[in-house]
């Protein structure tokens, strides 16, 4: 009965929390003639109602793709299209077409706020729970605090209930397909995350380190018996899968590859705004998108990307492990979002569930990331009048985290996973504190992010510099993220096994 208790405070804390945030501003609120991601949504969810589903991804004269055209996976324009026959039972004019462009009223306010809750309340509130019940160590106390703090990030809880949008229906599923291959149910781990990435083609971000788990796993029961029937098994249900998601789409070739146009826009560049990534931090001293030409920017992120995920992916490969798993899902979505092309910097959630992943093992780097992910969408954030959330939710966040998880007191050296950088520098610096530099390092981070988010609000930029602040948020921002997946990296590659919850891994 505790145990329900505790669990039934937790998710009510978390919606609340999330309920709060709705209240404010949204992306592009009272800015026509674009708005913003809110009408986006809206808007697909017009297209889907009124128009047959092959136009859906075309330019027609019904549906101008220049204005907020349909440019992710077949689920969310079904998503889209259940969200809009609900919305006609309450407002035709809400969808109507033509008509309900740039539609704003505060009763479609809470409609589409609803929408993301109850996507939250039905996929990631629960996939969070079991995750944390099944594989987090500790009493139930313990198990409860940390699905607390992965459903108070601030990061997420931003982007959806006040930006707007449906993240959490991606990472939800990518995070079910995570807890099926960590209970041994690997065919519905691979629908799960299947169906994500037909979601959110950003789920990419985590599809090798999901590849190499279930063909590592299969080469360990062995290619030419078992593990052969299982891999079979896998790909069969990935191809159903995708053949059902894309079925309406198959019947004339020039569809499939209309879509796929429209999810993998090379047009629009190698990046976009002020994103924490490689290419908009070096653009600050190197003009990239003027000096390379569109095929050589391609060529170079898709190499570095390549790169700086083979070397985590292939340690899975060989030692299938959940503990691997979450590291190489940390790595592979760092690397896509630091080196790949058109990068966005919402982009950084897909990083940041793997690392909610692992809040409980290390959770001062995790609580650190995880704060300065949400540091890193500062500008659109302000940009979007969600200061004053961003502002309370991660005070919140950092608090009650370093609270309930012991993390200041939880960060010796190999609870840090610090084992490696002690083996370099025990002959020359013994005696050096490592321990007492990072707990520095972070409460120097938060005080350069705190001030560096003051600034950015309290005072105007010099006219010659007007975008110097997110130029400087982007850039802080990416030299922590690179810090992180250095860090990350060495301890997936250098760190033996754990000793605990090994067991649960097949």
């Amino acid at each position: 009965m505790e145990n329900w208790s505790l669990i039934s405070l937790c998710v009510l804390l978390g919606l609340t929390t999330r309920w709060a945030v709705s209240f404010h501003s949204y992306s592009g609120a009272g800015k026509p003639p674009m708005f913003g991601d809110y009408e986006a949504q809206r808007h697909w969810q017009e297209v889907t109602y009124n128009l047959p589903v092959h136009e859906w991804y075309f330019n027609t004269t019904n549906n101008d793709l220049n204005y907020w055209g349909l440019d992710y996976p077949p689920l969310t324009a079904y998503h889209s299209l259940v969200c809009a026959y609900v919305a006609k039972l309450f407002n035709p004019e809400w969808v109507e077409l033509y008509v309900s462009r740039g539609y704003e009223s505060h009763s479609h306010k809470l409609f589409m706020r609803a929408t993301v809750l109850f996507a939250d309340i039905l996929i990631y509130i629960p996939a969070v729970l079991v995750y944390c019940f099944y594989f987090c160590d500790g009493s139930s106390k313990q198990k409860v605090a940390t699905a607390l703090c992965i459903l108070l990030y601030p990061g997420l809880v931003l982007i959806d209930y006040g930006h707007f949008q449906y993240n959490s229906v991606s990472l939800g599923l990518a995070l079910w397909g995570i807890v099926g291959l960590g209970l041994g149910w690997d065919l519905f781990g691979s629908l799960a995350f299947t169906l994500a990435l037909n979601y959110k083609q950003m789920e990419l971000y985590h599809s090798l380190p999901f590849f190499c788990y279930l063909l590592g796993k299969c080469i360990k029961q062995g290619l030419t018996g078992r593990g052969f029937f299982h891999l079979a098994k896998i790909s069969l249900t990935v191809l159903v899968t995708f053949a059902l998601c894309w079925m309406p789409f198959l019947s004339d070739p020039k569809q499939p590859l209309q879509v796929l146009h429209r999810l993998f826009p090379v047009g629009r560049g190698l990046f976009e705004d002020k994103v924490a990534n490689t290419w908009c931090s070096l653009n600050v001293l190197i003009k990239i998108k003027t000096l390379l030409s569109r095929e050589t920017q391609l060529f170079l992120s898709f190499a570095l990307t390549l790169l700086f995920i083979l070397p985590s992916s292939l340690k899975l490969l060989f030692k299938p492990t959940l503990w691997q798993f979450k590291l190489a899902l940390v790595n592979s979505s760092l690397a896509f979002f630091l080196f790949s092309f058109q990068v966005h910097e919402k982009s950084i959630l897909l990083a940041a569930l793997p690392v909610c992943l692992v809040i409980s093992e290390i959770p001062l780097i995790a609580i650190w990331f995880l704060l300065t992910s949400t540091f890193s969408m500062l500008p659109l954030l302000v940009k979007d009048g969600l200061l004053l959330p961003y502002v309370v939710t991660s005070l919140a966040f950092l608090f009650l985290s370093l609270y309930l998880l012991s993390a200041l007191e939880r960060s010796t050296e190999e609870e840090l996973r610090l084992g490696l950088y002690r083996q370099l520098t025990q002959h020359w610096l013994p005696k050096l504190n490592l321990r007492r530099i990072i707990k520095w390092k972070f409460w120097f981070s938060l005080v350069a992010m705190a001030g560096l988010s003051f600034t950015s609000v309290w005072f105007e930029p010099p006219a010659r510099l007007p975008d110097l602040f997110p130029v400087l948020v982007s850039v802080l921002s990416f030299l922590h993220f690179l810090g992180f997946v250095i860090h990350f990296n060495l301890v997936q590659l250098m760190e033996p096994q754990r000793k605990k919850s090994q067991k649960k891994t097949n």
